[in-house]
């Protein structure tokens, strides 16, 4: 009788993974009873709405700036392109008019992009949800052979540091916006609900961008002697403590995001107006 091994295919190549020589010979896909799937099935449905959002939002070129007070969605910020409205580009005018569709912050956007898939906690989020390798703890996956991240496109994950420091310089781009959003009727200082919204999310995004494994190897990685850099020990300590939450920050940026862009929405869109706390 023929043995068939989980992970093998039909051109007579070692089996791998689960069906690997020397794993235990298990015909389902898992002995687990609790609901193991729940994690992943929630996290492709999260994810999915919020790609969609911001997917909808980019390509509208439509509600993203509210002149009066000076309030930047971070999904078009920088605004460099002809088609923005002149007050809200702060950076000049870099491109002419886009074609519809197209996002008004391309040029930062693939960066964000790159930062975020390619960061460690997406990273198990997503091979979890999306692409159950594996879905779950003593859960089989589906593939039949594994490479880890050592070919295409996998090993641009190794570019995770690069994409790193992009995000900073967004980041420093976000906190000139929310400066700028401290803006009045007048044209003098003000304070709005928007400037608080757009002020927690750029705290959010910095401490979601310090938190980052990158950052943390940065400050404190390839020191032999913590003793003899008592600056750069503190300050690793601080991004280690930043670092325990990743995963809570990760999801509270992505929220942060969409309440931000909503609020200017719909206040540039008329349909609610900024609360006013000074002037």
């Amino acid at each position: 009788m023929t043995q068939t091994h989980l992970g093998g295919d039909s051109s007579g190549s070692s089996p791998s993974g689960v069906g690997a020589p020397g794993r235990a010979r298990i015909a389902a896909r898992t002995l687990r009873t609790d609901r193991w799937w729940v994690e992943p099935a929630v996290t492709f449905t999260l994810l999915v709405a919020w790609l969609l959002y911001a997917l909808i939002r980019t390509a509208s070129q439509r509600y993203y700036f509210v002149e009066e007070y000076h309030y930047l969605s971070p999904f078009s910020s920088p605004c460099l392109s002809a088609s923005c409205v002149p007050a809200a580009r702060d950076f000049g005018t870099w491109f002419g008019e886009f074609p519809p569709f197209v996002p008004l912050g391309l040029l930062v956007l693939p960066f964000l992009l790159g930062f975020r898939l390619t960061c460690y906690y997406y990273r198990k989020a997503y091979y979890r949800s999306f692409w159950l390798s594996p879905p779950a703890c003593a859960v089989a996956e589906p593939h039949g052979a594994y490479t880890g991240e050592t070919r295409f496109p996998l090993i641009l994950q190794n570019a995770h540091r690069y994409f790193f420091y992009a995000a900073i310089v967004v980041s420093l781009i976000n906190t000139y916006d929310v400066i700028r959003a401290f803006h009045g009727k007048d044209g003098g200082f003000g304070i709005g609900l928007g400037t608080l919204i757009m002020l927690v999310n750029v705290v959010f995004l910095w401490a979601y961008t310090a938190s980052c494994h990158s950052c943390r190897h940065l400050i404190g990685g390839r020191l032999r002697h913590f003793s003899k850099h008592p600056t750069r020990y503190w300050l690793w300590t601080q991004v280690s403590k930043l670092n325990t939450r990743h995963m809570q920050l990760a999801w509270t940026t992505l929220g942060t995001l969409m309440v931000t862009d909503a609020y200017i929405a719909l206040v540039s869109a008329g349909v609610i107006t900024d609360l006013r706390l000074v002037n």
